[in-house]
């Protein structure tokens, strides 16, 4: 097997199945991929895009084609030394119908073998849920849905059990109560029936004895009306009503309105999603019982990598990664020969904060690679259009500051859709008060105040507390966040943050003696933890996105978006540091998960070089639009903020090859830009929201799109928009290699999201899980096309894709150089230097150098391709540590021969290609 250099990132779907991969092998294997990255594989929701809804964790998903399929992918990937990386979802699963667990903790409640699987608190401080799982899941209030017999009692013939319909939902009445229903029946046979099934309530192992009942009821309704007791329980009848709603209130669950979901909710969800509840994978069983098919695949040498989803979520991430590669590393002496490796990687889906590092006990390989399309990011932006833009938005917007926005956005997420979350954290926090004679008059309300205060500061998305209590690592966020917490609260609440201090990390849960008080300031801490990170990711990457837009190639899953640029010393510092500690580590531009394409992005960061043409342009659009938007909700619609965000959003996007006199092409960019349109409104929350859309607003934010680009009276300005995308393409098309060749060349494994190889101009989720035309670019893999052909034809995209396939080319040619090598920055000189970053990959015997410009677009000019012409270069040159070798050393597409000398001048090593790969070797 290959070792590994490059990563492709796949996202399976019954549209595109394991099959269809099958084909695609050759072409991903000359392209340079040592890896398949899959997304999750075991079985999902029924129709799941995506995976990460799980039902069943002990099989291979029958709608990718199950293990069969499996099997021969992976035969595939072998037969080409080629493996797999498996993404895996340990924190959550999919609630439902499908999920046989979840129907049989509804089904049992405390008494389901699965009670301890899924994060429940069963003993509630509401007299309504004591004991009781709360299943929102209504599509209006209880009693109205069971007066309108919108829930209605219904038995399966073909099992023998009862259940709750409501829409695609099914609630299983326990058989402990198949009595109340049976014994209603005038045949003596059902009633005595119905007695042995009430008799499961006081019974041992009643789960398996139900199973015979069960069956006896089969067997009882083919000769038996059973479907004629069912009108006893009709909700519209006074005394259906009445029967059904005791019927209800014996089960182990209590059915409430989707809207209460927020406030009420007593089980741990995967952020504020109904349909995800989060497992206990820190206990034993439920961590076996969760990975055993993963551990199988490994074992059997089908699987050769891991990437954790969101581990932030779990109780004790550091305890589940050493667990798991324990697990993991034990497994690797019973692999087959052929499979046979030395290490598994194993990823973690982490978003690091500014100044945050993955922790290197975990024993991990890395993370996937979000914290590196910030670093790319960052270096692609001129400071000094910062200001400009700036200006220009503070004009349009009253939005506050991106920082002051986030800290709204938290605020919100809290008395909203976490809601229910937060207060169980304060109740937590309220019982350790009560568990201290010094801290017992603490009232409930001073604790909500200071937590919510602690939390909407809380600068990165969670602490590792142990039993030890706060790392060291920890200290400063957390002060941080006291400090923040201190200043917006009064004086009189500062005694409680000095609580709040002491019990999260200050005082170690271990130096408590064993018991009540331990348990509950442990618990206290896990829940303060796993509610930081749900608010992180919900208040800055599904809110304040969406309401900032200063530019929106800063606004991205992992991004410091309260950092406009940094300067070229802060990447190599970013990438010295990754080769110290994570050499591994995943390298992505673009995920399953981005909110716009890593070429939109690119472009878009051309914006940052032309701040003052762009606020122009805004200004005369905005007045060329003024008919179109007093046709549109009485001219509130769109707002100032939703036409900056939409106008940067439609540049960014538009595709290379879009006519705008193609009517049918223009309509797929309108609803492609409509759905991207509706989900911003939402996940903004501010004039619309998921949970209370505004259709009217929304309505005319849509239309506003589609007169834009479709009504021919908005000709002239469709006309402009076209033209000021056109104008920034090609430097954005530069800014895309010189990123595309950073990616694979600094330390760290190159990842490829799917289709990405040509140009990624793709919008939020939906939007960037499309289809893929694997056909053309299987074709436009062509080795015979010269460095000039695609340059001139770079707008098809394979100038892209070619230059990826010579670079992980040179990475298998010299792994260890890649993998191992040092990374020397490599200081520029000349009248352009500040446009050029560069550095060195060393090894004993192997050097590379990698050369790419950056903010050149005025270094481009008028040049209508992506390579800037040699001599604007005019005397800019590297300094080498060291002399190449004439004989020995070759660039990127035989590129022109290097002369021996310890100065390199750009305008040579960039003549031909707009990027550079210089491979030096005795």
């Amino acid at each position: 097997m290959k070792t590994l250099t490059a990563t492709l990132r796949l996202q399976f779907h019954a549209g595109f199945t394991l099959d269809d991969a099958l084909p695609l092998v050759p072409y991903f294997a000359r392209l340079g991929i040592s890896h398949l990255y899959a997304s999750p594989l075991l079985s999902a929701r029924p129709g799941s895009l995506h995976g990460y809804d799980v039902v069943d964790p002990t099989r291979i998903n029958p709608e990718l084609g199950g293990e069969a399929a499996l099997r021969r992918l992976v035969a595939a990937l072998r037969q080409h030394g080629m493996g797999l990386i498996l993404d895996i979802v340990s924190n959550h699963m999919a609630v439902g119908s499908d999920n046989p667990w979840w129907q049989d903790l509804l089904t049992w409640g405390r008494r389901s073998r699965y009670a301890g699987f899924f994060d429940i608190q069963w003993h509630s401080s509401d007299p309504l849920l004591e004991g009781q799982l709360l299943l929102p899941f209504l599509a209006g209030d209880y009693g109205a849905m069971l007066r309108a017999g919108e829930i209605p009692l219904c038995f399966a013939a073909h099992d023998g059990s009862f259940h709750i319909r409501h829409h695609e939902h099914r609630f299983p009445i326990s058989p402990t109560d198949f009595g109340r229903v049976l014994c209603l029946s005038e045949h003596t046979e059902v009633q005595a029936l119905g007695m042995r099934f009430a008799a499961l309530h006081s019974a041992t192992q009643a789960a398996d004895k139900a199973v015979g009942l069960k069956q006896e009821l089969v067997a009882l309704a083919a000769k038996v009306a059973i479907d004629d007791l069912l009108d006893a329980f009709d909700g519209r009848t006074p005394a259906g009503f009445q029967r059904l709603h005791e019927l209800l209130e014996h089960q182990a669950y209590r059915l409430a309105s989707w809207r209460t979901a927020a406030d009420d909710i007593n089980w741990r969800r995967f952020f504020d999603i109904n349909e995800l509840g989060g497992l206990r994978v820190e206990r034993n069983d439920v961590f076996e019982a969760t990975h055993q098919k993963i551990f199988a695949l490994i074992g059997q040498g089908l699987v050769d990598g891991l990437r954790i989803d969101h581990v932030d979520g779990l109780a004790d991430p550091r305890g589940y990664c050493r667990k798991l590669r324990r697990r993991v590393d034990g497994l690797l002496a019973e692999r087959p020969v052929e499979a046979a490796l030395e290490h598994l990687p194993i990823y973690v889906e982490k978003i690091l904060g500014a100044h945050e590092h993955l922790p290197r006990d975990w024993g991990v390989d890395g993370t996937t690679g979000y914290e590196f399309m910030n670093q790319v990011s960052l270096l692609q932006h001129d400071p000094a259009g910062e200001a400009a833009l700036r200006e220009a938005w503070s004009a349009l917007s009253e939005r506050p500051a991106f920082a002051e926005e986030v800290h709204l956005a938290r605020r919100h997420v809290l008395n909203t859709s976490l809601a229910g979350d937060f207060e169980s954290v304060a109740q937590a926090l309220w019982q350790v008060a009560r568990d201290d004679l010094m801290s017992r008059d603490l009232t409930l309300g001073a604790i909500r105040r200071a937590l919510q205060a602690l939390v909407e500061h809380y600068p990165v998305y969670r602490s590792y507390l142990h039993a030890g209590g706060r790392r060291a690592e920890d200290e400063p966020f957390f002060q941080h966040a006291m400090t923040a917490a201190r200043q917006q609260l009064g004086e009189g609440d500062w005694p409680v943050l000095d609580y709040l201090q002491h019990w999260l990390g200050g005082q170690p849960w271990r130096s408590l003696p064993p018991g009540r008080a331990r348990k509950h300031l442990r618990h206290a801490c896990i829940r303060f933890q796993q509610l930081t990170a749900p608010t992180a990711a919900k208040a800055v990457e599904d809110t304040a996105f969406y309401r900032s837009a200063l530019l929106l190639s800063r606004h991205d899953v992992g991004f410091d978006a309260e950092r406009f640029s940094a300067p070229a010393e802060d990447f190599h510092h970013a990438c010295q540091q990754r080769l110290a500690q994570f050499p591994h580590n995943l390298l992505c531009t673009a995920t399953h998960d981005h909110k716009r394409g890593e070429d939109s992005r690119a472009r878009l960061a051309v914006l940052s070089e032309r701040s003052q043409w762009w606020s122009s342009r805004v200004e005369h659009w905005r007045e060329l639009a003024t008919p179109l938007r007093s046709a549109l909700a009485d001219g509130i619609a769109p707002g100032p903020e939703e036409e900056w965000m939409l106008y940067q959003t439609l540049v960014g996007s538009w595709p290379m090859s879009l006519d705008e006199h193609d009517p049918l092409a223009l309509r797929s960019f309108a609803e492609r830009l409509q759905q991207w349109q509706r989900k911003a409104l939402r996940e903004a929350k501010l004039r619309s929201s998921w949970s209370a859309p505004n259709e009217g607003f929304e309505q005319a934010c849509l239309g506003y799109i589609e007169a834009l680009l479709l009504d021919t009276q908005n000709q002239q300005l469709r006309h402009s928009l076209a033209a000021a995308a056109h104008a920034i393409a090609c430097a954005g098309a530069l800014n895309s290699l010189s990123q595309c060749l950073l990616r694979m060349t600094v330390p760290g494994v190159p990842d490829l999201y799917q289709g990405t190889e040509y140009w990624d101009l793709s919008l939020v989720d939906p939007d960037n899980r499309r289809a893929v035309d694997f056909a053309a670019r299987r074709q436009g893999l062509d080795d015979s096309t010269t460095t000039a052909q695609l340059l001139q034809d770079w707008r098809s995209a394979r100038v892209k894709q070619a230059l990826i396939g010579q670079v992980l080319e040179r990475r298998q040619q010299y792994p260890r150089l890649f993998a191992q090598g040092q990374y020397l920055p490599l200081p520029v000189q000349g009248r352009h230097a500040g446009q050029v970053l560069a550095f060195a990959r060393v090894s004993d015997d192997e050097r590379a150098i990698v050369i790419v410009p950056r903010l050149a677009c005025h270094l481009l000019g008028d040049t209508p391709i992506p390579l800037i012409p040699a001599q604007n270069w005019d005397d800019t040159r590297l300094l080498l540590p060291f002399a190449l070798s004439a004989a020995n050393c070759s660039g990127l597409f035989a590129s022109a021969a290097v002369t021996p000398s310890k100065e390199v001048l750009l305008s040579a090593v960039l003549k031909e290609f707009p990027v550079n790969l210089l491979i030096d070797h005795a």
